[in-house]
């Protein structure tokens, strides 16, 4: 009796030692696939990327990415949730409670412009799947819990300034959230052929802070009291 018991012990510490390592390595791979599709997708959108080129670069194969995410549809949508979760992940970090309203959503346009400019991949993420209508995130879970909680931090803070007198009540939250994004977005996307119209440098450090100071103004002067 003792002996089988010994036999089973040592059964399952050799089942543990294998099945660990193998967790790790199957998320450290999934990992590297994500991080390799993100980079392919941004380049090449949807309609250029290649498994083939996502399984390499990610030290991995094609069966590996079938079995964890799918299809090459599968995978664009998860690396297009994980964009959108990443940013608001971010935007947590604002900590914006312990501000006025008014200084609260100076912040929160800025950090909009600059999360733009530092993460470019994002905005070429959203536009390839413009590109396709929508069809990736239309039934996204991930993406509409995100959706809410990004716009409820705004409603919240367009609440507490108009408790402080500084927002003018009435406000809304979702039209005013598409408006701080697509007063950078659209100066981000559309520098090249900017540069073209109005002779100059969209992109050097003059013009981005011209413009993160216009972006906040502008939406300052659409909220107050």
């Amino acid at each position: 009796m003792k002996e089988s018991q010994e036999r089973e012990k040592n059964s399952d510490e050799k089942t543990d030692s294998v099945s660990f390592p193998r967790k790790r390595d199957a998320e450290a791979t999934q990992k590297r696939i994500l991080s390799s599709a993100k980079r392919e997708f941004a380049t090449n959108g949807l309609a250029g990327a290649r498994v083939d080129v996502i399984a390499e670069k990610a030290d991995a194969n094609k069966r590996m990415i079938y079995h964890y995410f799918g299809n090459k549809d599968s995978l664009f949508a998860r690396i297009l949730e994980d964009a959108y979760s990443s940013l608001y992940e971010a935007e947590q970090q604002l900590d914006l409670d312990h501000l006025d309203a008014k200084s609260a959503l100076d912040q929160f346009v800025r950090f909009t412009w600059n999360y733009y400019l530092n993460n470019p991949d994002f905005i070429t993420l959203v536009n390839s799947e413009n590109l396709h209508r929508g069809v990736h995130l239309e039934k996204s879970a991930v993406l509409r819990s995100v959706s809410r909680n990004r716009l409820r931090m705004l409603e919240n803070l367009l609440k507490r300034g108009e408790k402080e007198g500084v927002f003018r009540p009435g406000i809304d939250a979702m039209q005013l959230h598409i408006s701080i994004a697509a007063i950078g977005y659209y100066y981000i996307t559309n520098r090249y052929t900017g540069n073209i119209i109005f002779k100059c440098n969209f992109m050097s450090p003059e013009m981005l802070d011209k413009r993160v100071e216009f972006n906040v103004d502008s939406v300052l002067r659409i909220v107050q009291a």
